[in-house]
């Protein structure tokens, strides 16, 4: 069951600063929300922030590209490295720590002199592969009609 503190928290915000507010103010300002039409409507409020941030994440241009390559099966840094266009070895790294730390690719360290890891895309991650493959071929078959538009946007702004 909520106490009481927890159901505050839940149906009001704290403000800070506003002047001529004490603190007891502040605790009692409801927050204002309005029923969005649209998926919006469908995200329970208590997970609204890990839906945002795993949209957010699965959203990401170099996620995309990491998690298609990863279909091919194990992968070693440097065979993602060059096999993704234009990513840095900082966002490549960055990249591969976030999904790694959703579950959506394992990693594998081996104890080796050099050392090596793998990494591979978990059941997760594949279950997104089919999502993402879509984005991608859609981009793909409508790449010069976005450039048109790109180019007449910049002849249009500029007169």
């Amino acid at each position: 069951m909520m106490s009481q503190y927890e159901r505050a928290y839940k149906t009001h915000i704290h403000v800070r600063n506003r002047k001529g507010m004490s603190v007891m103010d502040a605790i009692t300002v409801p927050r204002k929300t309005a029923a969005l039409p649209g998926p919006c409507s469908r995200i329970p409020l208590e997970r609204a922030a890990v839906v945002r941030q795993t949209l957010d994440r699965v959203g990401d241009k170099w996620t995309l590209m990491v998690i298609a390559t990863l279909r091919g099966g194990v992968m070693r840094y440097t065979d993602l490295l060059r096999a993704i266009p234009g990513i840095s070895q900082r966002m490549l790294s960055r990249t591969l720590a976030q999904l790694h730390q959703d579950g959506l690719i394992t990693r594998t360290a081996y104890a080796e002199v050099p050392p090596r890891v793998e990494y591979t895309l978990a059941p997760l991650g594949d279950s997104l592969h089919d999502i993402v493959a879509s984005l991608i071929d859609w981009a793909i078959t409508h790449h010069d009609e976005i450039t048109d538009n790109r180019a007449r946007f910049d002849t249009d702004s500029t007169h």
